[in-house]
């Protein structure tokens, strides 16, 4: 009798199936689940059913849907948590920049010009070599000849004298060219500086072949006359292979969305095609990026996008600027840098055409996201927000974004949340540009308003986090260490540590913090019944290892929509 009544509940539970039985699709269990809900913060299992979560919980659930789950997987105790979410990136050029030559990891000036005379050596004459992520300030060895650190061009064309080059600055506020690009350019003693740019010269005039901020038109202009000759197809082309790129490195790093800081229509376009086709592996929400003269003839009618594509795309804000970036001396300053007397950096677009680019914003029911990096530029920005906001009753529904936020003056701090302006900030920026903050700024407004995320969240700031890629690795990882230790992996140089998050708000900054900056919190960002099931599996708990164990952490498996789109072999 007992027997009989042993093999009724097996079944009942793992092999019946009627009405009644739960269906799911995939079922993760025997997990160390962190939900980021705080209702129910830990679990050991999910069910997994449509793309979305059916079920979340403990042993319960295995035994609701072990029988009728069409795969289940045993994490063998392995720490999950909601799949990253990218803050503030850029996608697109995430892809270029794992086409192009790449410098993130180069250690002096002596290899950049290796790697261009290398590709010099493979290209025919005539042919332009781009390439991405130098920063005069972290290389090892010091320049004699130099400029503010940059490099004189001498070298870099001598290598590659029958190629125009063309390297972008790592935070893409500057670039670097050869004598080759220059003459096509039309570069001369006589070549003005441009509103909001500098091209930086020697004692005689002469541009040695760097180019800040407005300046770099003078040229990515000729850079782009010469992209303009080659067939649309062939660009076309070239472009989805870097998306294809882009997206294997997010999946392979636990990212299962992506912010996308200004995007084109035409890109726009494209992205939403692909997602309507189900050609996307991971969520894309995306920044409209134009001027306000561009915008401003009808084409923002078809905005807001939401959730297209089976929630794989979404379009719901503006992107603009105000600076530059600290590491080119771009970044607006209340009083001079410390290492530049008499300049306080470049405000690249004028306030009007920021003004009304939010007015834009307001009509067409659309985020505003405005680059500000400055204690000057992020004062302008939030002066913006608060002057609209008389006419607007509404403003607290905005959730308006100044993006990046690195320095600000602490007077300014609590108006984040007085107007509800998320402080869309990049927590691997802080130990990326510890080596050279203090000789811009100064130590007093470096350790006050310095990324100064304990400030902002102690003042009830909503702070999102990311990497701004490509200007750093895409690596939430390496951005949540950051967050959490302010100290530089290599060399160990810590910043201002009192500054830091605790390791719950830094995964919050990544997940549930990212959704609420993109009005997506319904949808994504915890592990709760309903959201859409987005996962990573890792090596390591990042709650309670080691802090020098979260950026050696492996990514097990990325799950979007619950499907699983990698997988550590």
């Amino acid at each position: 009798m007992k027997n009989i009544l042993y093999l009724f509940v097996f079944a009942l539970i793992f092999g019946c199936e009627d009405s009644s039985t739960p269906n799911a699709d995939l079922l993760l269990f025997n997990g160390n689940f962190s939900t980021i809900n705080t209702a129910q913060p830990k679990a050991t299992a999910i069910a997994i059913t449509s793309g979305r979560i059916s079920a979340v919980g403990g042993l319960e659930v295995v035994e609701a849907y072990q029988g009728s789950a069409k795969k289940s997987v045993d994490l063998n105790g392995q720490f999950a948590m909601p799949g990253f979410i990218e803050g503030h990136g850029h996608f697109s050029n995430l892809g270029k920049s794992l086409i192009h030559l790449n410098f993130l990891a180069a250690k002096n000036w002596q290899e950049i010009v290796n790697q261009v005379a290398a590709k010099a050596a493979t290209v025919e004459p005539g042919v332009w070599i781009e390439g991405r992520g130098w920063h005069q300030e972290k290389w090892d060895t010091k320049l004699d000849h130099q400029i503010h650190g940059y490099p004189f061009h001498d070298q870099l064309s001598a290598v590659s004298p029958n190629n125009p080059v063309i390297l972008y600055h790592a935070s893409g506020h500057a670039l670097f060219a050869n004598e080759a690009a220059m003459k096509i350019a039309g570069v001369s003693t006589e070549t003005p500086d441009p509103i909001g740019g500098e091209i930086v010269r020697d004692g005689k005039g002469n541009a040695i072949g760097v180019f800040e901020e407005r300046a770099m038109k003078v040229i990515s202009g000729s850079y782009q006359d010469y992209l303009s000759q080659i067939p649309e197809s062939k660009k076309l082309a070239l472009w989805k292979e870097g998306i294809a790129l882009a997206e294997q490195e997010c999946l392979s790093k636990g990212i299962t969305s992506f912010q996308d800081a200004g995007s084109s229509f035409a890109e726009i376009e494209r992205y939403q095609k692909m997602a309507e086709k189900g050609e996307l592996d991971l969520r894309l929400w995306a920044m409209v990026r134009h001027s306000y003269e561009e915008m401003n003839n009808g084409k923002l009618d078809k905005f807001p996008i939401i959730d297209a594509g089976n929630n794989f795309f979404t379009v719901r804000a503006i992107k603009t600027e105000v600076d530059g970036a600290l590491g080119s001396f771009g970044a607006w300053l209340l009083r001079p840098y410390a290492d530049k007397p008499n300049f306080t950096g470049q405000n690249t677009t004028t306030i009007e055409e920021v003004e009304n680019i939010a007015n834009l914003a307001v009509k067409h029911d659309l985020q505003l996201c405005v680059h500000a990096i400055g204690d000057r530029a992020n004062r302008e920005v939030l002066d913006i927000f608060e002057n609209l906001q008389p006419s607007h009753p509404k403003k607290d529904k905005w959730r308006w974004r100044i993006e990046h936020a690195q320095h600000l003056d602490t007077s300014d701090i609590p108006r984040f949340k007085t107007m509800g302006v998320i402080a869309s900030m990049q927590g691997i920026h802080c130990t990326s540009d510890a080596p050279f903050v203090v000789s811009r700024l100064g130590v007093e407004r470096s350790r006050l308003g310095a990324y100064p995320w304990r400030s902002l969240l102690d003042a009830g700031v909503v702070v999102a986090n990311g990497t701004d890629a490509p200007v750093e690795d895409v690596s939430a990882l390496a951005s949540i260490y950051a967050s959490v230790t302010r100290k530089r992996q290599d060399t160990g140089l810590e910043f201002f540590t009192e500054q830091s998050m605790t390791r719950p708000e830094a995964l919050y900054s990544y997940t549930l913090g990212n959704a609420y900056a993109a009005f997506e919190e319904e949808n994504k960002g915890s592990l709760e019944v309903g959201k859409l099931a987005d996962i990573v599996v890792l090596s390591n708990d990042l709650l309670t290892c080691p802090a020098e164990e979260i950026p050696e952490t492996e990514v097990m498996m990325t799950i979007v929509g619950g499907v699983v789109k990698y997988e550590r072999k």
